[in-house]
């Protein structure tokens, strides 16, 4: 009797364990304002359908933002915080050149006007993000809701855990492993930098400081290198130019990405990575190889899976009335 008494307490408890992942789980979930603010959505697709067509380089933006959240205490809008004195998550370096904080503001501003008090700024960011890719031509994944904000943004935390274009692929594959992402969502969530921009401190080092001829990274093509440094990046100390990461298709978001790796013309350190290894290669070529909607459906898999990282839900954290700021 015993004996089955005990069982049965261990089967209590794992089922018990198991129902508060399910519902933590379920609280995350596809049209989550249906009934609580019905229009959310559509007012937050409207707004991007309307203003990112004409600044179309923001798509980009609030991918890497969304990216950048998610990697830093979850996808909880924390790098959207302001702090007085300067130590939030987008006072870090990976952020310094985050772009579109207004926008996402202005969204919110509209929603609460909606439904005052109900739909959260990490749920906007999540919307946003999808959208404005979307709008730009590129896939739709699915954007299950009910994130809500966190009131805790740091910048060391942000420092430590956001990839940076110098990061070599072990150090890559870690960070990401660290958040529950994988080697495939590595590949993928990488193929986002079909679309977007960057500045010469982040390709400066494989330019000049290298250990090539000239200064040059011998894992990046020379005429490519010589190109960067005679039209683009003309001196090591230049902050200011912008560099397409995706040069010739910067603005469709495609496979080109993927082409120009392996000829070693990756922008970043961190995209040649992505060759170094034989599994991460070979799923480079699948991607090459197969066609392009398959790259779009992968993508939007990643893309969910990236955005359910570490979520608060239910009673967790807030919904904030402004996304730069934590509620009194």
């Amino acid at each position: 009797m015993a004996g089955t008494s005990s069982a049965r307490i261990v089967l209590v408890v794992v089922f018990g364990v198991l129902a508060l992942i399910g519902s933590a789980q379920a609280q995350l979930q596809m049209n989550f304002y249906a009934s609580s603010c019905p229009k959310a959505e559509q007012i937050v697709l409207d707004y991007v359908k309307q203003h990112i067509p004409n600044a179309p380089s923001l798509a980009a933006s609030f991918l890497r933002m969304h990216f950048h959240d998610c990697i830093v205490r979850g996808c909880d809008a924390s790098v959207l915080l302001n702090n007085t004195s300067g130590q939030a998550e987008k006072n870090a370096v990976p952020n310094l050149t985050l772009r579109g904080f207004d926008f996402i503001e202005r969204v919110k501003s509209l929603l609460e006007a909606e439904c005052p008090g109900v739909v959260s700024c990490a749920d906007i960011l999540t919307l946003v993000a999808r959208d404005s890719v979307v709008t730009t031509g590129g896939p739709f994944w699915n954007v299950p809701t009910g994130r809500r904000d966190g009131v805790i943004s740091n910048i060391t935390e942000a420092n430590t855990n956001i990839p940076s274009p110098f990061h070599n692929f072990t150090t890559l594959l870690t960070l990401f492993s660290n958040q529950g992402l994988n080697l495939t969502d590595l590949v993928l969530l990488s193929g986002g930098h079909t679309i977007g921009i960057s500045h010469c401190p982040a390709v400066s080092r494989r330019l000049y400081n290298s250990t090539g001829p000239g200064g040059i990274d011998p894992t990046m093509d020379s005429e490519y290198a010589e190109n960067l440094k005679a039209n683009k990046c003309k001196t090591a100390s230049d902050n200011t130019t912008i560099l397409e990461m995706d040069p010739g298709s910067r603005k469709t978001f495609d496979l080109s990405y993927y082409s120009l790796l392996l000829k070693r013309r990756g922008l970043f350190q961190s995209d040649a990575a992505l060759t170094t290894d034989s599994t991460s290669l070979a799923f480079i070529n699948q991607l090459l190889t197969s066609p392009p909607q398959f790259f779009f459906d992968e993508f939007a898999k990643a893309m969910e899976k990236m955005g359910r990282v570490n979520v608060k839900t239910g009673s967790e954290g807030q919904i904030r009335k402004q996304c730069a700021l934590v509620n009194n």
